[in-house]
């Protein structure tokens, strides 16, 4: 739980661009069309530190790891307060994304090496929840702290944030290793986390890790807001109210679901599952707005903002199954595998967010908000689909 705090840090500097961008492109003389592009550099050096965390974890302890990051978030948000300029900003958010991607592994890991198997798809639901909350930190807290005290200091403040979880773990995590054995290579390791990520084991996983993030963070991070300000004409208050309802479900429902899943079990019918009824839950959406097939049948033209609300809450919930692609990663190899397995559903996470995302933005321009809703529907229903598909070949659920 104190390793989640960094998580905690993670999805707060993720998100913090929400409700900052404007303003940083007011001070730093960038067009809003900028501002997106070096925000976006943080994703991709986000993504392209996942494989070297995971090596580094097997070769390491999670202590130290989680340390070394830490240092490194505390100097790109310190950076980030005396930055001028395009390049000096895009250097932050590189810095920023390298010291937050090993935030999730780093506990998963720490959690894999030292909990029973049977209860680490809670642990991880757990650690999910706790790291969530970064995302209500990044709303109202930040959007007055920036309102009062300028955006400047809201980047500073992980570097608090940082340096305070730092003394805490120095403290309180004693040091891990997966094994005394040190691999022949760095370079062996790398090839070991691609070799498991395509393995016949994890594919199913991989490919559901792709869409599910991606669908999640682009329904929460960028469109279900402007879908219900424009298409059912909500203040932007109120919309920010329905997003802090989808947000509470992102907290508490992994851990509910974590729950079910160590009683029951059957975690592949309820990835599959979830991700099906996620995925309708948006295709839902348009089909009661602007003269809709639901819309119809109930004789109006668009039916009450209340219908909205329902269906985005219930993706909330519905979606909340996505911790347990983690908890059958770690399954899926040998514990001294466990970093590099673990960095191999992250990676599929991350870079399926940096590419759903990019082509959403054109299927916007073309369809609307109803198109790119409805391709993020069709699109965790398809993942859900072929990862039940994937995993039923190889017969790894047990029955």
């Amino acid at each position: 739980m104190v390793l989640a705090l960094g998580h905690t840090i993670s999805n707060l500097v993720r998100t913090l661009p929400a409700v900052s961008a404007d303003l940083v492109a007011r001070d730093l003389a960038l067009s809003a069309g900028d501002i997106a592009a070096v925000t976006g550099v943080y994703h991709l050096a986000f993504a392209a530190g996942q494989i070297p965390v995971g090596v580094a974890l097997d070769r390491y302890s999670v202590k130290a790891v989680v340390s070394t990051l830490l240092g490194v978030v505390v100097v790109g948000s310190v950076l980030a307060e005396f930055v001028q300029g395009a390049t000096g900003f895009a250097i932050t958010q590189i810095v920023l994304g390298i010291g937050t991607c090993g935030m999730l592994l780093c506990p998963l890991t720490y959690a894999a090496r030292t909990t029973d198997p049977s209860r680490f798809a809670l642990w991880s639901a757990v650690i999910l929840a706790i790291g969530n909350t970064g995302m209500i930190l990044s709303a109202s807290p930040m959007a007055w702290l920036i309102e009062h005290h300028g955006w400047r200091l809201a980047y500073g403040l992980p570097a608090l944030f940082a340096l305070l979880v730092l003394i805490i773990v120095q403290l309180a995590i004693r040091p891990v290793r997966a094994s005394n054995d040190m691999p022949a290579s760095i370079g062996s390791e790398v090839r070991e986390v691609l070799k498991i990520g395509i393995s016949p084991a994890l594919r199913g996983v991989i490919l559901l890790a792709f869409v599910s993030f991606a669908v999640m963070i682009g329904v929460r991070g960028m469109w279900a807001g402007p879908w219900l300000m424009e298409a059912k004409d909500m203040a932007r208050v109120s919309a920010g109210n329905v997003l802090l309802a989808l947000t509470l479900m992102l907290i508490t429902m992994p851990m509910v679901v974590g729950l079910i899943e160590k009683r029951f079990g059957r975690p592949y019918a309820l990835l599959a599952i979830g991700h099906v009824l996620a995925g309708v839950a948006l295709i839902l959406l348009p089909a009661g707005s602007d003269n809709g097939l639901l819309a119809r049948a109930f004789g109006a033209e668009t039916l009450s903002a209340s219908f909205d609300i329902t269906l985005v809450v219930a993706f909330g919930i519905f979606i909340s199954v996505q911790p347990l692609l983690f908890a059958l990663g770690r399954a899926a190899v040998e514990p001294r595998h466990a970093g590099k397995a673990l960095s191999a559903v992250n990676l599929s996470f991350f870079v399926g967010a940096a590419a759903i995302q990019a082509v959403s933005a054109p299927v916007n321009a073309s369809f609307g908000l109803a198109g790119v809703l409805m391709f993020l529907g069709m699109l965790s229903m398809v993942g859900g689909f072929g990862f039940w598909l994937l995993q039923s070949r190889t017969s790894l659920d047990g029955g």
